[in-house]
């Protein structure tokens, strides 16, 4: 923070404090403030709250919705067909764990005005800035086919062909990202990811049964060889390393500053509750649709998925099923790509913002456009979905000790002393990291072991 920005930041503070003390004065002079013009906020006040409540919300939301992204679904399908209610745990003790994450990069967007690639690079040098982006880089073009994967066996539900649907929503999203405004690619982002809400629906009409969901949240098979993995994937669905950059770079392109600061914390813990409430629901889904039924059952694409819980759920409620990780797959997608291209040009200093047209930041565009192209041509090769989704999550949760252990680094030396983590929440945050930590290498431990045996 330069010498100006703190003395900026000390008259607006002073002038918060003063104008705080004055309304306390003003109260006490006017008993009930019929005296005084300091009276209950009156109802143009309440709107303009509103309205600035309205402009600050979004980029938690719509992290937070495009981390149930179509590879997320997928995975939690997989959890509860196979182990039923005893995935629903998992799910809840990850609420907080996601929040403490991606609080932490609203406080680095919003305090020093730069994006994630750039404070490694300006903290840590371009060496170990290369690391992060390709750790990136590996991260958003796995979940890039995940997405892309998940929209195109949807479109096949409707007999809509793989090279047909793959390339419209290719171009669909180029064209969302080329439209030269952050506020827009938002409000389509959320507009589209709320289709996830339709996976609470598909829960109700699968009429679970609540004793045995309250008996599964005291199960926690962790020795159990096949549930630990899946709770490795689980893990990697749920905080992903593109997470991380694109919110930071969300807050900066749109233009937060430090007084949005609350409310944006707020957006970050609807997100991760919202979040994990469709994970679960799609847990409980897949448990009475088809766990329940044969736990046994393979999945290998989204028609598997979705014809399994049929009996379940009726023709309706797969259809609402399938319209879900449509819209997860879309929002991810944009996020995904978004997160890539912010992330590759701060640590190379390119232009990159969604608020400058493409001839201004011709380089973040084309990174941003190549990704959706890299995605999609992948996924036109005709990979099994299922088996690749839970491989990708599981490299997720390996790919986590470089992401967290970054994002902890600059949280002490990125960020002046007054918005630095203290006393005991700081250990906590610590703590949960540093589980979240072993856990990624455990993994990539098991991982390679099983491998070269």
């Amino acid at each position: 923070m330069t010498p100006q920005q703190e003395q900026q930041y000390a008259k607006q503070f002073g002038a918060a404090k003063n104008g705080r003390v004055a309304s306390g004065v003003a109260k006490k002079q006017g008993g009930n403030g019929a005296n005084t013009p300091v009276s209950e906020p009156n109802k143009a006040k309440k709107w303009k709250s509103i309205g600035l409540a309205a402009a600050v919300i979004g980029p938690g939301l719509m992290v937070m919705l495009a981390d149930t992204d179509a590879g997320s679904i997928i995975t939690a399908a997989q959890s509860g067909a196979q182990w039923g209610y005893t995935m629903v745990l998992p799910q809840l003790i990850l609420i907080p764990i996601l929040y403490v994450v991606q609080e932490i990069t609203v406080r680095l967007g919003i305090v020093t005005g730069e994006g994630h690639g750039a404070l490694i690079r300006d903290h840590f040098g371009m060496g170990w800035a290369m690391v992060s982006v390709i750790t990136l880089f590996v991260a958003c073009i796995g979940a890039l086919v995940t997405e892309f994967a998940g929209i195109a066996g949807v479109a096949q539900m409707f007999h809509i062909p793989l090279y047909v649907s793959v390339p419209i929503v290719t171009a669909l999203l180029v064209m969302v990202g080329l439209s030269g405004s952050y506020r827009r690619v938002e409000k389509i982002g959320i507009a589209v990811g709320l289709l996830e809400l339709l996976f609470i629906v598909a829960a109700i009409m699968a009429k679970p049964d609540l004793h045995a969901m309250a008996s599964g949240l005291t199960h926690f098979p962790i020795g159990q060889g096949n549930y630990l993995f899946l709770l490795a994937a689980n893990v990697g669905a749920v905080i992903m390393p593109w997470m991380v950059f694109y919110q930071q770079g969300a807050v900066i392109d749109k233009r937060l500053q430090r007084k949005d600061t609350k409310l944006e914390l707020w957006d970050t813990k609807i997100g991760a509750v919202l979040t994990q409430i469709i994970m679960v629901a799609v847990v409980v889904t897949t448990a009475v649709g088809i766990h329940s039924v044969n736990p046994n059952t393979v999945l290998n694409d989204v028609q598997d998925v979705t014809t399994a819980l049929t009996p379940a759920l009726g023709e309706t409620g797969v259809i609402l099923f399938a319209l879900g990780i449509a819209g997860a797959g879309f929002l991810a997608a944009l996020v995904v790509s978004l997160a890539g291209a912010w992330g590759i040009s701060e640590a190379f200093r390119m232009k990159h913002s969604l608020n400058l047209p493409p001839s201004k930041a011709k380089g973040f565009y084309s990174l941003y456009t190549l990704a959706h192209v890299a995605g999609a041509a992948i996924v036109l090769l005709g990979i099994p979905l299922i088996n690749l989704v839970v491989d990708v999550e599981v490299m997720n949760a390996i790919l986590l000790p470089i992401v967290l252990g970054f994002l902890l680094l600059l949280e002490r030396v990125a960020l002046p002393k007054e918005y630095r983590m203290s006393g005991a929440r700081k250990y906590i945050v610590w703590s949960l990291c540093g589980i979240v930590i072993s856990f990624g290498l455990y993994t990539a431990a098991k991982s390679f072991m099983d491998f070269v045996g």
